[in-house]
């Protein structure tokens, strides 16, 4: 320590002190208050602090740092008022959730902090992306994040390593190795001997450091993250440390050997900094005394602040306007002038012409640069934006998604491909985890649209057919759109661009060539939650979407008798509520057809929602007609057995007959 510390001048590591007694004596308090029982919940740091206070010491203040529950030096490094920690804590309006997420789940633009989710790894995948933007506009600053080696066996963190290390993003990965996931030692965790080995396989820097030593942490940081800002470039850091509580207060500490504590108690590092700065002169027992009274009377002060604090009242309005960033949508009218496009040419001039719209717009996925894609939607996309904005991905839905909410946290726009809708599983987490609970949690919105080409007719079998979209309609905080025309995607693709919330955009690959129309020429826009009145008639109402249009008006054309309202939804969240309840009073009959399989479908919503809300205008039972209860087969008989298109007439024809 001391051969380190002769660099460092008095001022600063008298600062250093502060900032680790800080944290420490707040957690002091806590576990008083948690026996008292005015705390129900702790997830200790104690023995790691040298860790938070020395990453967070050696980062610019503009500069992001994404921690994780137990690193509370982090929050009190940056400055944040106690009051508004403890208010957190408690779940008081003066916190950063109004009492949605608790302990450290939470983020804050004011003090660039980006607080963890539970599920650990995608938090790595949001450091590349707010990595990537200051990257794009060349802004010579780091991100730097945490995980403990428990979380080192995700996949999320071999993605967003391997991410970061192909694209050159100036990210300082923290691993936090205090021996312990939990109750399960690092021995049944990973075979190797230091995490920090793992680097190597990324072709990626990486150091051990000792994380009890604020002195060498503070020291070798500052030197790695000054070359990182000058030559942008990931870092793997395996800080060596062990936590001299529990998991949580309530997991205690009985499957850890007690000799461990023995043996790291006197390697504490405030206990081992306090001893080095009193030999060495620099802090007298006066000076100790009175940093611990000024610190313990700031923290009983804000205290008593949050005690004093009102609760929270809760109110309906509030949490439902909270779901999402409020919007205001922008209309551009479609112009008179017109050409005769593809459905999948529409999607890529509505992409091109967005591209051209918001400079800040990136796209993200596999083989989307020169190749143009699977579907071919971005050919010629690299040699119009350029490869920082086309970005071929490798195979790592889950970290490219949790990219994207890096990217908008740090003022981008994103697109993500997913090649296939099916593939959305492995990105599935950080849509429906991440995305989608952001602004709900913390007011951060996910600007961010995810393309789905999906859907059956090609013969493409189990993996690469199916209409997912029920994976996502159930999940609040998603926006989700499945156009059935050309001139409805390139409109709606352009406000899913515009809109600041996470969108799920599908596009049915089976009408991508299959189908053309006169589309506006010009950059417009169609409003989300108005579908589309394609037929009117009198004596049914169908509801579809997607590439149940087209069956159920192949299936009016061969039966030129019925009189049909046919309305095509286009958006699935939000849903046009208002045009499905003027069509049931007028035709009394309602039949749903979905390409999905029945049972949780949007069908079954629509019908519940139907008979709930228009029962007395009903003369029969609403009708659901979908895909059986299988996989997507591959064989072409299989497949039309499997979808409802040639079963929908004979369903519509006995409705008719109720």
């Amino acid at each position: 320590m001391e051969v380190q510390s002769q660099i460092l001048s008095q001022d600063i590591l008298l600062d250093l002190y502060k900032k680790l007694l800080k944290p420490r004596l707040i957690e002091e308090k806590m576990l008083i208050l948690i026996r008292q029982g005015k705390v129900s919940k702790w997830f200790s740091g104690m023995g790691q602090e040298a860790i938070a206070v020395g990453v967070t010491s050696i980062l610019h203040n503009d500069e992001y740092i994404l921690p994780m529950h137990r690193n509370l030096g982090v929050f009190t490094s940056r400055n944040i008022p106690l009051s508004r920690l403890f208010s957190q804590w408690q779940g008081k309006p003066n916190g950063f959730t109004k009492g949605r997420d608790r302990s450290f789940h939470f983020g804050t633009q004011e003090f660039n902090i980006v607080g963890m989710i539970s599920h650990l790894g995608p938090q790595l995948g949001i450091a590349d992306g707010i990595a990537l933007a200051h990257k794009l506009r060349k802004e010579n600053k780091i991100t730097a994040v945490f995980t403990g080696e428990g979380a080192t066996s995700e996949g999320d963190f071999h993605e967003a390593l391997n991410v970061a290390a192909v694209w050159d993003l100036p990210v300082m990965f923290i691993i936090e190795n205090n021996g312990y996931g939990l109750s399960t030692p690092t021995r049944e965790q990973y075979k190797c001997e230091n995490l920090a080995d793992k680097g190597i396989g990324y072709g990626m820097e990486s150091h051990i450091i000792d994380g009890n030593n604020i002195v060498e942490v503070y020291t070798k940081l500052h030197e790695i993250a000054e070359d990182m800002r000058q030559n942008p470039h990931p870092v793997l850091i395996e800080m060596k440390t062990f936590r001299m509580r529990g998991h949580e207060e309530a997991s205690g500490t009985k499957y850890i050997p007690q000799e461990l504590f023995e043996e790291w108690k006197i390697k504490d590092p405030i206990t081992r900094f306090n001893n080095y700065l009193t030999e060495m002169g620099i802090l007298s027992e006066e000076q100790d005394a009175q940093l611990k009274k000024e610190i313990k009377e700031e923290i009983d002060t804000h205290w008593k602040i949050t005690q004093d604090e009102a609760g929270l009242e809760a109110n309906l309005e509030t949490e439902l306007n909270d779901v999402y960033k409020p919007y205001e949508y922008q209309h551009f009218e479609a112009s008179t002038e017109t050409k005769n496009i593809r459905f999948i040419d529409a999607i890529s001039e509505g992409l091109k012409q967005s591209f051209e719209r918001h400079e800040n717009l990136i796209i993200m996925g596999q083989d989307i640069a020169e190749y143009g894609g699977a579907f071919k939607v971005t050919e010629g996309f690299v040699d119009a934006f350029g490869k920082e904005r086309v970005r071929n991905t490798p195979i790592c839905e889950s970290i490219i998604v949790s990219s994207a909410a890096g990217l908008s946290i740090n003022k981008y726009k994103s697109v993500v491909e997913m090649q296939f809708a099916d593939f959305a599983s492995t990105g599935f987490n950080p849509i429906v985890n991440l995305l989608a609970k952001q602004h709900y949690r913390w007011g951060e919105h996910a600007d961010v649209v995810v393309r789905m080409p999906c859907g059956a007719g090609s013969g493409a079998g189990p993996f690469h057919s199916q209409t997912n979209e029920a994976w996502f309609t159930k999940t609040p905080g998603l926006k989700v759109v499945y156009p059935a025309f050309p001139a409805d995607a390139k409109g709606l693709l352009n406000t899913a661009i515009n809109d600041p919330n996470p969108v799920i955009f599908f596009e049915h690959k089976n009408l991508y060539r299959s189908k053309s129309q006169d589309v506006p020429a010009n950059y417009y826009t169609i409003p989300f939650g108005q579908a589309s009145l394609i037929k009117e008639g009198n004596d049914v109402t169908i509801i579809s979407y997607g590439a149940g249009v087209h069956w159920a008006l192949d299936t009016l054309t061969n039966n030129p008798s019925i009189s049909a309202d046919l309305i095509d939804l286009r958006t699935l969240q939000p849903l046009d509520y208002e045009t499905i309840r003027k069509s049931v009073q007028k035709t009394n009959r309602v039949v749903i057809l979905q390409e999905d399989s029945m049972f949780g479908g949007i069908a079954s919503d629509l019908s519940a929602w139907i008979m709930e809300n228009c029962f007395e205008y009903l003369d029969a039972p609403v009708k659901r007609v979908a895909s059986i209860e299988t996989p997507i087969p591959f064989m072409d008989n299989l497949e039309a057995q499997y979808l409802p298109k040639e079963r929908f007439e004979k369903e519509l024809l006995v409705l008719l007959q109720f």
